[in-house]
């Protein structure tokens, strides 16, 4: 992958650059065995961090890259391209600093997030439960004030956590009061008393970096460690959410690319009635309508993430970008498979893992009907 971006800045050049060296000598040479055996990549994560590449959208001051979110999301794009997994849980990770970057106070942020922003601890983000998936407002997980003010008792099952038993951190979503102002913020550690998960999910794709249910069978968590006021929960959710959303269309839109680039290089290489089958009108223009889409969805997260940039509305936006990359990722890897025939229905290429994987990009942060949902209503406002 070598896509020729327009970056603000020669900072921004330099920084996509020295991500698409540790992409290919971190991520390439290591994804089809990781994948295949669904083991964990151990101490990758750090190198990342190390790189500066984990707090890339956050200020400096606080141990974080100070790139605009345009930049932030091209380098997920290249790190995409090479390994699905590790982007997207570098994306849940930038997606669970959000809410203490935020609304966390002074005190709070000059405690924890240099520690998060410089990749020496790894977040994951808990707001989903086995029955509050789209319907973030119908979570039962309790965090009760204990009478001397100074925890939470914790009880409760969250769902579809990113990272889950692995992370350092989680940002959790949790019931402080009835109703959906009832709903309040936290920065829990991995390490808590009381806390376990479950094992991992059996995916389709994305095997590498587990997912997994949490259990909260009443673990304290010290009350400095709510973050916003109470009831302020959906609020900070729903704020982060915008962004995550963008993270995933830059996700979706590097594997989509990955796909393309397979799909080119064996059109390329393979010929039928002596002729190279990328000559073949029929394949060609296939392979033009997947460029033209991979191309529409990068400029469709660009949008959206110079709105906010410039600090300008940008939610119907973020979730236009994370409807169109999203399908077409499912569209440009499934086209790839059918482009190598039956050589891409076999593990010996990787689109069908690519067209596994683009899969859960239209479920997760907020299903496509659901984005469709907010682009109504944005439009009805």
């Amino acid at each position: 992958m070598d896509v020729d971006r327009l970056l603000p800045t020669p900072e921004a050049a330099d920084l996509i650059a020295l991500t698409r060296e540790i992409a290919d000598k971190e991520l390439s040479p290591r994804v089809n065995e990781h994948e295949a055996a669904e083991t964990y990549p151990e101490g990758l994560f750090t190198t990342l961090g190390e790189a500066g590449l984990l707090g890339l959208a956050y200020p400096e001051e606080y141990g974080g890259g100070g790139q605009p979110y345009e930049v932030y999301l091209q380098v997920l794009e290249e790190l995409a391209a090479r390994w699905a997994a590790v982007a997207v849980a570098t994306s849940v990770h930038t997606l669970a600093c959000h809410p203490l970057h935020t609304f966390g106070t002074p005190e709070q942020k000059e405690r924890w997030l240099p520690a998060m922003l410089e990749g020496r601890t790894i977040g994951g983000y808990s707001l989903s439960e086995p029955q509050a998936g789209s319907d973030a407002a119908a979570l039962s997980c309790k965090a009760e004030l204990q009478d001397d003010g100074g925890a939470y008792r914790v009880t409760g099952t969250k769902a579809w956590i990113t990272h889950g038993g692995k992370a350092d951190f989680y940002a959790l979503f949790a019931r402080t009061a009835p109703g959906s102002h009832g709903i309040s913020c936290f920065l829990a550690p991995g390490a808590t008393e009381g806390l376990s998960f479950g094992a991992p999910e059996r995916k389709m794709g994305l095997q590498a970096v587990p997912t997994t249910s949490a259990y909260w069978d009443g673990a304290l968590l010290d009350a400095d460690r709510r973050i916003g006021e109470e009831g302020q929960g959906l609020q900070i959710a729903f704020s982060a959410l915008d962004s995550g959303r963008l993270g995933i269309a830059a996700c979706a839109t590097g594997l989509a690319q990955a796909a393309l680039d397979a799909a080119v290089d064996y059109a390329n290489e393979r010929t039928t009635f002596g002729r190279r089958i990328v000559d073949h009108q029929g394949l060609g223009f296939l392979l033009a309508d997947m460029a033209a889409a991979v191309d529409a969805a990068r400029a469709t997260y660009l949008d959206a993430a110079r709105r906010r940039d410039l600090g300008r509305p940008f939610s119907r936006q973020a979730s236009a970008a994370k409807l169109i990359a999203t399908d077409t990722a499912m569209k440009v890897t499934t086209d790839a498979v059918q482009v190598l025939g039956g050589y891409g229905y076999t593990r010996d290429f990787p689109v069908e893992r690519y067209m596994r994987e683009a899969k859960i990009m239209q479920i997760f942060e907020g299903t496509n009907q659901i984005q469709r949902l907010v682009i109504s209503r944005g439009l009805a406002r």
